[in-house]
Protein backbone atom coordinates (compact mmCIF):
# COMPACT_ATOMS: atom_id res chain seq x y z
CA UNK A 1 0.00 0.00 0.00
CA UNK A 2 1.39 3.42 -0.96
CA UNK A 3 1.22 6.45 1.31
CA UNK A 4 1.35 10.09 0.32
CA UNK A 5 3.99 12.33 1.90
CA UNK A 6 2.60 15.56 3.37
CA UNK A 7 5.27 18.26 3.53
CA UNK A 8 3.02 20.50 5.64
CA UNK A 9 2.54 17.90 8.35
CA UNK A 10 5.28 19.32 10.58
CA UNK A 11 3.64 22.74 10.82
CA UNK A 12 0.24 21.11 11.47
CA UNK A 13 1.63 18.92 14.24
CA UNK A 14 3.28 21.85 16.04
CA UNK A 15 -0.18 23.07 17.01
CA UNK A 16 -0.64 19.94 19.13
CA UNK A 17 2.54 20.24 21.21
CA UNK A 18 6.32 20.55 20.97
CA UNK A 19 6.82 18.70 17.68
CA UNK A 20 9.59 21.12 16.65
CA UNK A 21 12.06 18.77 18.38
CA UNK A 22 11.27 15.79 16.19
CA UNK A 23 14.09 16.42 13.67
CA UNK A 24 16.66 16.04 16.44
CA UNK A 25 15.95 12.31 16.46
CA UNK A 26 18.43 10.33 14.32
CA UNK A 27 17.10 6.89 15.32
CA UNK A 28 19.93 5.67 17.49
CA UNK A 29 17.53 3.25 19.15
CA UNK A 30 18.22 4.42 22.70
CA UNK A 31 14.52 5.12 23.44
CA UNK A 32 13.51 1.65 22.31
CA UNK A 33 16.28 0.05 24.36
CA UNK A 34 15.38 1.79 27.66
CA UNK A 35 11.59 1.66 27.35
CA UNK A 36 10.18 -0.92 29.81
CA UNK A 37 7.22 -1.49 27.49
CA UNK A 38 9.34 -2.55 24.48
CA UNK A 39 8.62 -6.03 23.16
CA UNK A 40 10.29 -8.25 20.58
CA UNK A 41 9.62 -6.94 17.09
CA UNK A 42 8.00 -3.78 18.44
CA UNK A 43 10.20 -0.74 17.68
CA UNK A 44 8.59 1.60 20.16
CA UNK A 45 8.64 4.58 19.88
CA UNK A 46 11.12 4.83 16.97
CA UNK A 47 8.78 3.61 14.25
CA UNK A 48 6.11 6.22 14.95
CA UNK A 49 8.66 9.03 15.12
CA UNK A 50 10.13 7.99 11.76
CA UNK A 51 6.71 7.95 10.11
CA UNK A 52 6.02 11.35 11.66
CA UNK A 53 9.30 12.77 10.31
CA UNK A 54 8.44 11.56 6.83
CA UNK A 55 5.02 13.23 6.90
CA UNK A 56 3.09 9.99 6.30
CA UNK A 57 -0.22 11.07 7.83
CA UNK A 58 -2.27 8.15 6.52
CA UNK A 59 0.19 5.57 7.82
CA UNK A 60 0.47 7.34 11.16
CA UNK A 61 -3.30 7.05 11.59
CA UNK A 62 -2.92 3.24 11.64
CA UNK A 63 -0.43 3.35 14.54
CA UNK A 64 -1.29 2.83 18.20
CA UNK A 65 2.23 3.51 19.52
CA UNK A 66 1.43 6.82 21.28
CA UNK A 67 -1.38 5.18 23.27
CA UNK A 68 0.89 2.34 24.41
CA UNK A 69 3.27 4.91 25.91
CA UNK A 70 2.65 5.46 29.64
CA UNK A 71 4.84 8.54 29.71
CA UNK A 72 7.38 7.46 32.33
CA UNK A 73 9.88 9.81 30.68
CA UNK A 74 12.86 7.44 30.73
CA UNK A 75 13.40 7.76 26.97
CA UNK A 76 13.58 11.56 27.15
CA UNK A 77 15.92 11.46 30.17
CA UNK A 78 18.46 9.32 28.29
CA UNK A 79 18.02 10.69 24.73
CA UNK A 80 21.49 11.80 23.49
CA UNK A 81 19.93 14.37 21.13
CA UNK A 82 17.37 15.77 23.59
CA UNK A 83 14.64 15.03 21.05
CA UNK A 84 12.20 14.42 23.92
CA UNK A 85 10.54 11.30 22.45
CA UNK A 86 8.18 11.05 25.45
CA UNK A 87 6.61 14.43 24.73
CA UNK A 88 6.51 13.59 21.03
CA UNK A 89 4.28 10.67 21.98
CA UNK A 90 2.00 13.03 23.91
CA UNK A 91 1.87 15.39 20.93
CA UNK A 92 0.91 12.47 18.70
CA UNK A 93 -1.77 11.44 21.21
CA UNK A 94 -3.47 14.82 20.91
CA UNK A 95 -3.11 14.68 17.14
CA UNK A 96 -4.57 11.16 16.87
CA UNK A 97 -7.50 12.20 19.08
CA UNK A 98 -8.34 14.74 16.37
CA UNK A 99 -7.88 12.08 13.67
CA UNK A 100 -10.42 9.75 15.29
CA UNK A 101 -12.93 12.54 15.90
CA UNK A 102 -15.17 12.76 12.84
CA UNK A 103 -16.75 16.04 14.00
CA UNK A 104 -13.49 18.00 13.78
CA UNK A 105 -14.07 19.52 17.23
CA UNK A 106 -11.07 17.82 18.84
CA UNK A 107 -8.70 19.56 16.46
CA UNK A 108 -10.27 22.94 17.16
CA UNK A 109 -10.24 22.38 20.92
CA UNK A 110 -6.60 21.19 21.00
CA UNK A 111 -5.25 23.85 18.64
CA UNK A 112 -7.30 26.89 19.67
CA UNK A 113 -7.59 28.24 23.22
CA UNK A 114 -10.60 30.29 22.15
CA UNK A 115 -12.48 27.22 20.98
CA UNK A 116 -11.77 25.31 24.18
CA UNK A 117 -12.48 28.16 26.61
CA UNK A 118 -15.40 29.44 24.55
CA UNK A 119 -17.20 26.09 24.36
CA UNK A 120 -16.79 25.55 28.11
CA UNK A 121 -18.09 29.02 28.98
CA UNK A 122 -21.11 28.70 26.65
CA UNK A 123 -22.17 25.35 28.14
CA UNK A 124 -21.63 26.66 31.70
CA UNK A 125 -23.80 29.72 30.99
CA UNK A 126 -26.56 27.53 29.56
CA UNK A 127 -26.55 25.44 32.76
CA UNK A 128 -26.75 28.53 34.99
CA UNK A 129 -29.48 30.23 32.96
CA UNK A 130 -31.48 27.00 32.73
CA UNK A 131 -31.50 26.60 36.50
CA UNK A 132 -32.36 30.20 37.29
CA UNK A 133 -35.21 30.32 34.75
CA UNK A 134 -36.72 26.84 34.84
CA UNK A 135 -35.71 25.60 38.31
CA UNK A 136 -35.67 28.69 40.56
CA UNK A 137 -35.11 28.29 44.29
CA UNK A 138 -38.36 28.44 46.22
CA UNK A 139 -38.72 31.38 48.56
CA UNK A 140 -38.38 30.23 52.15
CA UNK A 141 -36.86 26.88 51.22
CA UNK A 142 -35.71 25.11 54.35
CA UNK A 143 -34.75 21.80 55.84
CA UNK A 144 -36.30 19.60 58.47
CA UNK A 145 -35.06 16.86 60.78
CA UNK A 146 -36.76 13.49 60.64
CA UNK A 147 -37.21 11.05 63.50
CA UNK A 148 -33.81 9.48 62.98
CA UNK A 149 -32.13 12.87 63.29
CA UNK A 150 -31.14 13.08 59.59
CA UNK A 151 -31.51 16.36 57.74
CA UNK A 152 -33.95 16.24 54.81
CA UNK A 153 -34.71 18.87 52.20
CA UNK A 154 -38.31 19.86 52.79
CA UNK A 155 -38.76 22.18 49.84
CA UNK A 156 -36.29 23.33 47.23
CA UNK A 157 -37.63 24.47 43.86
CA UNK A 158 -40.81 26.45 43.26
CA UNK A 159 -43.65 24.01 42.45
CA UNK A 160 -41.35 20.96 42.50
CA UNK A 161 -40.68 18.53 45.33
CA UNK A 162 -37.16 17.38 46.16
CA UNK A 163 -37.91 13.99 44.57
CA UNK A 164 -39.13 15.61 41.35
CA UNK A 165 -36.05 17.81 41.30
CA UNK A 166 -33.78 14.75 41.44
CA UNK A 167 -35.75 13.10 38.60
CA UNK A 168 -35.31 16.19 36.42
CA UNK A 169 -31.56 16.14 37.07
CA UNK A 170 -31.52 12.41 36.34
CA UNK A 171 -33.15 12.97 32.94
CA UNK A 172 -30.56 15.64 32.20
CA UNK A 173 -27.75 13.32 33.28
CA UNK A 174 -28.95 10.47 31.07
CA UNK A 175 -29.40 12.80 28.10
CA UNK A 176 -25.87 14.10 28.52
CA UNK A 177 -24.48 10.58 29.02
CA UNK A 178 -26.17 9.22 25.88
CA UNK A 179 -24.89 12.09 23.73
CA UNK A 180 -21.35 11.87 25.11
CA UNK A 181 -21.29 8.07 24.84
CA UNK A 182 -22.53 8.20 21.24
CA UNK A 183 -19.77 10.66 20.30
CA UNK A 184 -17.03 8.70 22.06
CA UNK A 185 -18.17 5.32 20.71
CA UNK A 186 -18.37 6.68 17.17
CA UNK A 187 -14.82 8.01 17.54
CA UNK A 188 -13.62 4.62 18.82
CA UNK A 189 -15.24 2.94 15.82
CA UNK A 190 -13.40 5.42 13.60
CA UNK A 191 -10.20 4.49 15.43
CA UNK A 192 -10.95 0.81 14.77
CA UNK A 193 -11.48 1.53 11.07
CA UNK A 194 -8.21 3.43 10.71
CA UNK A 195 -6.07 1.10 12.83
CA UNK A 196 -7.46 -2.29 11.78
CA UNK A 197 -9.81 -2.19 8.79
CA UNK A 198 -7.97 0.35 6.62
CA UNK A 199 -4.59 -1.36 7.11
CA UNK A 200 -4.44 -3.82 4.22
CA UNK A 201 -1.45 -5.56 5.78
CA UNK A 202 -3.62 -6.68 8.70
CA UNK A 203 -6.08 -9.55 8.44
CA UNK A 204 -7.20 -10.36 11.95
CA UNK A 205 -8.54 -13.89 12.56
CA UNK A 206 -12.20 -13.56 13.52
CA UNK A 207 -11.89 -15.55 16.71
CA UNK A 208 -9.10 -13.28 17.94
CA UNK A 209 -11.59 -10.44 18.48
CA UNK A 210 -13.14 -12.54 21.24
CA UNK A 211 -10.07 -14.25 22.70
CA UNK A 212 -8.23 -10.93 23.15
CA UNK A 213 -11.22 -8.89 24.34
CA UNK A 214 -10.43 -9.55 28.00
CA UNK A 215 -7.30 -7.42 27.62
CA UNK A 216 -9.48 -4.42 26.87
CA UNK A 217 -11.42 -4.82 30.12
CA UNK A 218 -8.33 -5.72 32.15
CA UNK A 219 -6.23 -2.77 31.01
CA UNK A 220 -9.07 -0.31 31.47
CA UNK A 221 -9.73 -1.51 35.02
CA UNK A 222 -6.13 -1.85 36.21
CA UNK A 223 -3.93 0.33 33.96
CA UNK A 224 -1.58 -2.63 34.38
CA UNK A 225 1.10 -1.54 31.91
CA UNK A 226 1.68 1.55 34.05
CA UNK A 227 3.18 -0.72 36.70
CA UNK A 228 6.09 -1.58 34.40
CA UNK A 229 7.41 1.98 34.74
CA UNK A 230 9.86 2.70 37.56
CA UNK A 231 7.69 5.47 39.03
CA UNK A 232 4.97 3.41 40.74
CA UNK A 233 3.52 6.49 42.46
CA UNK A 234 2.36 7.86 39.12
CA UNK A 235 0.64 4.55 38.34
CA UNK A 236 -1.10 4.58 41.73
CA UNK A 237 -2.23 8.17 41.20
CA UNK A 238 -3.56 7.42 37.72
CA UNK A 239 -5.34 4.29 38.94
CA UNK A 240 -6.98 6.21 41.79
CA UNK A 241 -8.09 8.90 39.36
CA UNK A 242 -9.54 6.44 36.87
CA UNK A 243 -11.39 4.34 39.46
CA UNK A 244 -12.49 7.37 41.48
CA UNK A 245 -13.89 9.24 38.51
CA UNK A 246 -15.54 6.12 37.08
CA UNK A 247 -17.27 5.45 40.41
CA UNK A 248 -18.40 9.06 40.77
CA UNK A 249 -19.67 9.12 37.17
CA UNK A 250 -21.64 5.93 37.75
CA UNK A 251 -23.14 7.29 40.98
CA UNK A 252 -24.26 10.65 39.63
CA UNK A 253 -25.47 9.41 36.23
CA UNK A 254 -26.46 5.74 36.39
CA UNK A 255 -27.43 5.46 40.06
CA UNK A 256 -28.52 9.04 40.80
CA UNK A 257 -31.87 8.09 42.42
CA UNK A 258 -29.98 5.86 44.88
CA UNK A 259 -27.15 8.32 45.45
CA UNK A 260 -28.87 11.72 45.61
CA UNK A 261 -31.73 11.08 48.00
CA UNK A 262 -33.59 13.37 50.38
CA UNK A 263 -32.45 11.62 53.54
CA UNK A 264 -28.87 12.07 54.64
CA UNK A 265 -27.56 8.62 55.48
CA UNK A 266 -24.82 7.81 58.04
CA UNK A 267 -21.17 8.17 57.01
CA UNK A 268 -20.70 4.39 56.81
CA UNK A 269 -23.47 3.94 54.23
CA UNK A 270 -22.27 2.47 50.92
CA UNK A 271 -23.08 5.59 48.89
CA UNK A 272 -21.10 7.90 51.14
CA UNK A 273 -18.14 5.49 51.37
CA UNK A 274 -17.98 5.23 47.57
CA UNK A 275 -18.25 9.00 47.29
CA UNK A 276 -15.43 9.49 49.79
CA UNK A 277 -13.20 7.00 47.96
CA UNK A 278 -13.86 8.72 44.62
CA UNK A 279 -13.11 12.13 46.14
CA UNK A 280 -9.88 10.87 47.73
CA UNK A 281 -8.72 9.27 44.46
CA UNK A 282 -9.31 12.41 42.42
CA UNK A 283 -7.70 14.70 45.02
CA UNK A 284 -4.64 12.43 45.32
CA UNK A 285 -4.06 12.63 41.57
CA UNK A 286 -4.72 16.39 41.43
CA UNK A 287 -2.21 17.14 44.18
CA UNK A 288 0.36 14.83 42.60
CA UNK A 289 0.24 16.30 39.09
CA UNK A 290 -0.22 19.92 40.16
CA UNK A 291 2.90 19.88 42.34
CA UNK A 292 4.78 18.05 39.58
CA UNK A 293 3.81 20.52 36.85
CA UNK A 294 4.68 23.50 39.04
CA UNK A 295 8.08 22.14 40.10
CA UNK A 296 8.90 20.77 36.61
CA UNK A 297 11.48 18.39 38.08
CA UNK A 298 9.96 15.23 36.65
CA UNK A 299 10.61 14.75 32.93
CA UNK A 300 7.04 13.75 32.17
CA UNK A 301 5.66 16.90 33.83
CA UNK A 302 8.12 19.50 32.53
CA UNK A 303 6.05 20.44 29.51
CA UNK A 304 2.38 21.33 29.83
CA UNK A 305 -0.01 21.82 26.94
CA UNK A 306 -2.84 24.32 27.72
CA UNK A 307 -5.28 21.41 27.71
CA UNK A 308 -3.31 19.77 30.55
CA UNK A 309 -3.79 22.74 32.88
CA UNK A 310 -7.40 23.27 31.87
CA UNK A 311 -8.12 19.63 32.67
CA UNK A 312 -6.53 19.99 36.12
CA UNK A 313 -8.34 23.25 36.88
CA UNK A 314 -11.78 21.98 35.84
CA UNK A 315 -11.35 18.70 37.70
CA UNK A 316 -10.24 20.59 40.82
CA UNK A 317 -13.20 22.99 40.63
CA UNK A 318 -15.61 20.09 40.14
CA UNK A 319 -14.18 18.25 43.14
CA UNK A 320 -14.04 21.26 45.46
CA UNK A 321 -17.59 22.42 44.65
CA UNK A 322 -18.82 18.85 45.11
CA UNK A 323 -17.21 18.64 48.54
CA UNK A 324 -18.73 21.99 49.57
CA UNK A 325 -22.19 20.94 48.33
CA UNK A 326 -21.92 17.86 50.53
CA UNK A 327 -20.83 19.90 53.59
CA UNK A 328 -23.57 22.51 53.12
CA UNK A 329 -26.20 19.81 52.71
CA UNK A 330 -25.07 18.03 55.87
CA UNK A 331 -25.56 21.28 57.77
CA UNK A 332 -29.00 22.02 56.32
CA UNK A 333 -27.82 25.10 54.39
CA UNK A 334 -30.43 24.80 51.64
CA UNK A 335 -29.86 28.06 49.75
CA UNK A 336 -26.07 27.72 49.83
CA UNK A 337 -26.42 24.09 48.70
CA UNK A 338 -28.68 25.04 45.80
CA UNK A 339 -26.52 27.84 44.39
CA UNK A 340 -23.29 25.93 44.86
CA UNK A 341 -24.90 22.92 43.17
CA UNK A 342 -25.56 25.14 40.14
CA UNK A 343 -21.87 26.19 40.16
CA UNK A 344 -20.87 22.52 40.50
CA UNK A 345 -22.90 21.49 37.45
CA UNK A 346 -21.70 24.56 35.52
CA UNK A 347 -18.18 23.10 35.78
CA UNK A 348 -18.98 19.38 35.69
CA UNK A 349 -21.24 19.34 32.61
CA UNK A 350 -18.89 21.21 30.22
CA UNK A 351 -15.97 19.15 31.52
CA UNK A 352 -17.78 15.92 30.63
CA UNK A 353 -19.22 17.18 27.34
CA UNK A 354 -15.89 18.60 26.12
CA UNK A 355 -13.24 16.46 27.78
CA UNK A 356 -14.76 12.96 27.44
CA UNK A 357 -15.35 12.75 23.67
CA UNK A 358 -12.92 15.42 22.42
CA UNK A 359 -10.00 15.91 24.82
CA UNK A 360 -8.16 14.50 27.86
CA UNK A 361 -10.79 12.12 29.28
CA UNK A 362 -11.05 10.34 25.91
CA UNK A 363 -7.54 9.00 26.50
CA UNK A 364 -8.91 6.68 29.19
CA UNK A 365 -10.90 4.94 26.43
CA UNK A 366 -8.38 5.10 23.59
CA UNK A 367 -5.52 3.58 25.63
CA UNK A 368 -7.13 0.20 26.50
CA UNK A 369 -8.56 -0.04 22.99
CA UNK A 370 -5.08 0.62 21.59
CA UNK A 371 -3.73 -2.28 23.68
CA UNK A 372 -6.56 -4.45 22.35
CA UNK A 373 -5.95 -3.40 18.73
CA UNK A 374 -2.20 -3.98 19.06
CA UNK A 375 -2.91 -7.54 20.20
CA UNK A 376 -5.18 -8.03 17.20
CA UNK A 377 -2.40 -6.86 14.89
CA UNK A 378 0.12 -9.16 16.51
CA UNK A 379 -2.26 -12.08 16.06
CA UNK A 380 -2.57 -11.21 12.38
CA UNK A 381 1.23 -11.12 11.98
CA UNK A 382 1.58 -14.48 13.74
CA UNK A 383 -0.98 -15.96 11.38
CA UNK A 384 0.99 -14.73 8.35
CA UNK A 385 4.24 -16.13 9.76
CA UNK A 386 2.55 -19.46 10.49
CA UNK A 387 1.18 -19.69 6.94
CA UNK A 388 4.63 -18.96 5.53
CA UNK A 389 6.10 -21.78 7.58
CA UNK A 390 3.48 -24.18 6.25
CA UNK A 391 3.87 -23.07 2.65
CA UNK A 392 5.93 -25.54 0.56
CA UNK A 393 9.36 -24.33 -0.53
CA UNK A 394 9.51 -23.23 -4.12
Amino acid sequence: MSYRVNSEFKSDLKKFGIAEQWNECFHCGNCTAVCPLTENGFLFPRQGIRVMQMGLKEKLATYVDPWLCYYCGECSETCPREANPAELMMTLRRYLTSVYDWTGLSKKIYTSKWWEFGSIIIIALLIIVGFLIYLPLKSGADAMVNQSGSVMINSLVEGISAGQFVRIIEIGDWTMAIIVAALLISNILNMFYKVILSDNAVKVPFGTYFTEFWRLIYNFATQAKFSKCDDRNYWVGHLLLMTGYSIMFALVVIALPLFQIEEIVPWYNWQRLLGYYATFGILFFLIQVTIGRIKKQDTKLKFSHPSDWLFIIMLALTTITGILVHIFRLNGMVEATYYLYIAHLAVLVPMIVIEVPFSKWSHLAYRPFAVYFSRLKKAAVKKIEYQRELAPAI
